[in-house]
């Protein structure tokens, strides 16, 4: 089974992008520079819009999760796994995690990569403020 959601996001001026475990991408309408994981705000969606068919499949152990990030003709891919304590239930944030803390907000853990080892090309994009097109799919 493959399930896919999508999404629209912003950087913004403020994206630090350094954060060395986690990646977030928030439905907030601003940034401050404290939040060094956010990589893009004004989502369109966040966990609770997405289909009941999504979030059964992402709280699965064994499910596989890819994040797309593509802006400017750039991407870049974020993969981790499922967890079944996941809920998909914060309002707002979206949190890849390198570790297996669950929480409302985390939507995989054991991520391939955080806020931190985006490339600094894609840093800079994201700084502009440009729109992103954000892809999340779950395999198992």
């Amino acid at each position: 089974m493959n399930v896919t959601e999508q999404l629209e996001a912003y950087g913004h001026p403020n994206i630090r992008a350094t954060h060395k475990t986690t990646l977030e991408i928030t439905k907030a309408r601003d940034l401050t520079l404290g939040g060094d994981c956010i990589v893009a705000i004004r989502a369109s969606r966040s966990g609770p819009n997405f289909s009941r068919t999504f979030r059964d499949a992402i709280r699965d152990d064994a499910a596989k999760v890819e994040v797309v990030l593509e802006m400017d003709g750039i991407r870049e891919v974020i993969r981790g796994r499922g967890n079944s304590g996941l809920t998909l239930g914060h309002l707002t944030d979206l949190v890849a995690r390198k570790s297996n803390f669950v929480c409302s907000r985390t939507l995989m853990v054991g991520a391939d990569k955080a806020a931190s080892d985006l490339s600094r090309s894609f840093v800079e994009f994201l700084r502009r403020g440009s729109k992103v097109d954000v892809t999340i799919s779950v395999s198992r």
